[in-house]
């Protein structure tokens, strides 16, 4: 893994929740965050966090240096916006990466920033770029692959390094889902130069037309999560249920070090009394 000159100097300090370090963005600002990093010119990536995403990240050591290496970090999930609300500085609101992808391509039809597509099951990202291309005319798909989902022969991996380069894409959107995604482009991005690289997990499939967003009223009660575990009950619930259980834990750690805290206070408050008995 390269290290990066992380982010521009508009990204504000990030906000801790669960270990992870957030960035108080909207997504409007998201959008003006990327735009600099693409007249930067220099290879960087950012990360859309969910729950999923931080719950990994307690599970495997390396993605702590790969968070670091990170622009920014969004915050993509409910829970992880209500429990920053409780510390001095929130995160203003969540940012789906199903929404920032839509907002990102809108912005490159507009400026000519080239976006390459890369991964999720076979047809998607055409499909995608179809779709996009419709939606925002003017906006240039450097190029799709679809790499198959076992791990690929150095002579592969070298190819499609390649294929990115020779497309001088942009932005570059990775579906290969977390933590791969994640790894793959900390791994990877400084080798292809894409100013901005991001890993989108199902947002290809939303914007071919694969999966349905939930309705606006889901995502607003923090609730999307039940419409798409309705969509997929196989791959989704065991990783729900997972997700759940996380945040339970995180959850009572909290109550514990809050009480923690209040006993410390209240016996820090106590010593001078103390102190005055013994006089």
């Amino acid at each position: 893994m390269t290290d990066l000159d992380p982010s521009p100097a508009l990204v504000p300090p990030p906000v801790r929740v669960w270990g992870v370090p957030f960035a108080p963005l909207t997504l409007d600002s998201s959008v003006e965050v990327v735009d600099a990093l693409i007249a930067r010119g220099e290879p960087s990536y950012f990360i859309t966090a969910n729950l999923h995403y931080v719950m990994l990240t307690h599970q495997n050591p390396d993605l702590a240096a790969i968070n670091r290496g990170a622009a920014f970090i969004l915050a993509d999930g409910a829970p992880i916006v209500k429990a920053a609300r409780e510390l001095p500085t929130p995160l203003p609101e969540r940012v789906a990466g199903s929404d920032l992808i839509f907002h990102l391509c809108e912005r490159a039809a507009r400026k000519g920033h080239r976006i390459f597509l890369l991964g999720a099951p076979p047809g998607v990202a055409e499909e995608a770029a179809a779709a996009l291309v419709a939606k925002y005319p003017g906006l240039m798909i450097a190029g799709t692959a679809c790499p198959p989902f076992r791990k690929l022969s150095d002579a592969e991996h070298e190819a499609l390094l390649d294929e990115i380069r020779a497309a001088r894409p942009d932005v570059l959107f990775i579906a290969f889902g977390q933590p791969k995604g994640e790894r793959w482009i900390a791994e990877n991005v400084a080798r292809v130069g894409v100013p901005v690289a991001v890993q989108v997990g199902a947002s290809l499939e939303f914007a071919a037309g694969r999966f349905a967003r939930a309705p606006r009223w889901m995502q607003k009660a923090g609730v999307e999560w039940l419409f798409r575990m309705l969509q997929e009950p196989r791959r989704l619930a065991s990783r729900y249920a997972s997700n759940a259980a996380f945040l339970g834990r995180m959850k009572v750690r909290r109550a514990l070090r809050g009480r923690e805290a209040a006993h410390a206070d209240a016996h820090a408050a106590d010593a001078p009394r103390e102190a005055a008995r013994e006089h």
